[in-house]
């Protein structure tokens, strides 16, 4: 962990519905010398975020949230800040593969800490692939692209007579 006269890293939005894994992502993340700012959930979040005047580099979500999940937050303050970083999170088993359509860094609940702080500083310190103009990867763009080629090149759905 850095020094205790090291600077203040980037700011991040840690947002969880689990009180316990919030505190702990929180301390986490604050030992690791970033500014935190934190929410129990979606909307206390959008909320938060435009109260803040400075820059919030990275959002860290829960992917399964009730009232707004993460992939939905992350999609609401990328429109008034697109140069957001998203990173979610998740202990369940199928949240990875949601996460694929946005193209956004997820990891898989429990972590431990050096891992936690070594993905942020990693997404932090990289392209933000979800931005136009990055190496964005959203199938949800492509359900109709594949559509059309199966149509056209494959012949598929078959025509029934």
């Amino acid at each position: 962990m850095p020094e205790r006269n090291t600077p203040t890293l980037e700011t991040i939005l840690v947002v969880d519905d689990d009180q316990w894994v919030l505190h702990v992502v929180v301390t986490i993340l604050q030992r690791a010398r970033f500014h935190v700012l934190s929410a129990a959930n979606g909307t206390n979040a959008v909320k938060l975020a435009r109260e803040t005047k400075g820059r919030i580099d990275l959002l860290l979500s829960d992917v399964d949230m009730p009232l707004m999940s993460g992939p939905d937050l992350g999609e609401e303050l990328k429109k008034d800040r697109p140069e957001l970083h998203v990173m979610l999170m998740s202990g369940g088993a199928d949240g990875n593969l949601l996460v694929l359509n946005y193209g956004w860094a997820f990891i898989q609940k429990p972590f431990v800490p050096t891992k936690l702080v070594e993905m942020v500083t990693e997404v932090l310190h990289s392209r933000d692939r979800s931005q136009p103009g990055g190496q964005e990867f959203d199938s949800r763009k492509d359900t109709e692209a594949c559509r059309q080629f199966r149509t056209e090149a494959l012949g598929f759905p078959p025509k029934l007579n």
